[in-house]
């Protein structure tokens, strides 16, 4: 929802609905849970959603992927379904998962898995608290993490990876075929890409002498090429670029003491390429 409204769509939304109110009266918005969106932009009942890649997989379902839409809770990488053990399990490929028992959420995403190393093994659904399972209720666990540190906590190890999963804006296929809906969704992903794109980001204004000019650029690493524009004072010009944010910290001395002045930093909401 933040992305939503940084992206400058406004939701609100009551403390006991699923179904946010949108600023915009061409979109009905449901709160759904990501396993099951895939299955319903399939069947047509909603036109577009946000889900994860390893959900379409999970669910075969046949839909339009938009765009990848790379966003984490921790970092913007790929989470990972991966097969752990506990730590002094003899298990240290797939090959030894011949027999076993493993627990997860992913059943079909893990049987194919299975089918491409050749193994046969018992595949469970797990409800939660899929990492305690291991070694009394499974052999082995199919899990969801980003940094290992859940797995960790619990005494497993890792094995292998048997999925990489990115978050996917998908649509039905009905509505990608359709002009109007197709362009609605288009316009959608655009202006969320726009905001993913600002993440992380700001803007960067200042004055200079046009003689120091050279100085201050080779310190700013720009998105593209910073913007120059003349000021009424012939011999000064003014600086407009985009920088990580991390790194202000580090050239606002060094832009200062090349002979910038008057440096300002502002937020950005979107960054449209």
């Amino acid at each position: 929802m933040g992305l939503f409204r940084k992206a400058g769509y406004y939701l609100s939304l009551g403390s006991r609905s699923y179904n946010p109110e949108l600023d915009d009266p061409e979109i009905a918005c449901t709160l759904i849970r990501a396993q099951e969106i895939p299955r319903y932009v399939q069947d047509g009942l909603m036109d577009a959603g946000l889900t994860g890649h390893d959900w379409i997989c999970e669910n075969e379902a046949s839909v339009v992927e938009v765009a990848e839409l790379l966003y984490s809770k921790v970092a913007r990488r790929p989470v990972r379904w991966v097969l752990a053990v506990p730590e002094d399990s003899p298990i240290r490929s797939p090959r030894d998962l011949e027999g076993k028992r493993i627990a997860t959420e992913v059943v079909n995403v893990t049987r194919q898995f299975l089918e491409q190393h050749g193994v046969q093994a018992i595949v469970e659904f797990s409800w939660g608290a899929t990492e305690a399972k291991p070694p009394t209720l499974a052999d082995a666990v199919v899990e969801v993490t980003e940094t290992g540190a859940s797995l960790r906590a619990n005494g497993l190890r890792e094995v292998t990876t048997v999925l990489e999963s990115t978050p996917r804006f998908i649509a039905s296929e009905a509505a990608w075929a359709d002009p109007w809906r197709r362009r609605k969704i288009e316009d959608i992903v655009l202006m969320l890409q726009g905001a993913l794109a600002a993440e992380g980001k700001v803007g960067l204004m200042m004055n200079m002498h046009r003689a120091d000019l050279d100085a201050v650029l080779a310190i700013l690493p720009a998105l593209k090429r910073p913007t120059i524009s003349s000021l009424s004072d012939a011999e000064w010009v003014a600086v407009n670029t985009i920088v990580d944010e991390s790194v202000v910290h580090q050239i606002m001395p060094k832009l200062k003491e090349a002979g910038a002045q008057g440096i300002v930093e502002y937020p950005l909401n979107k960054i449209i390429e």
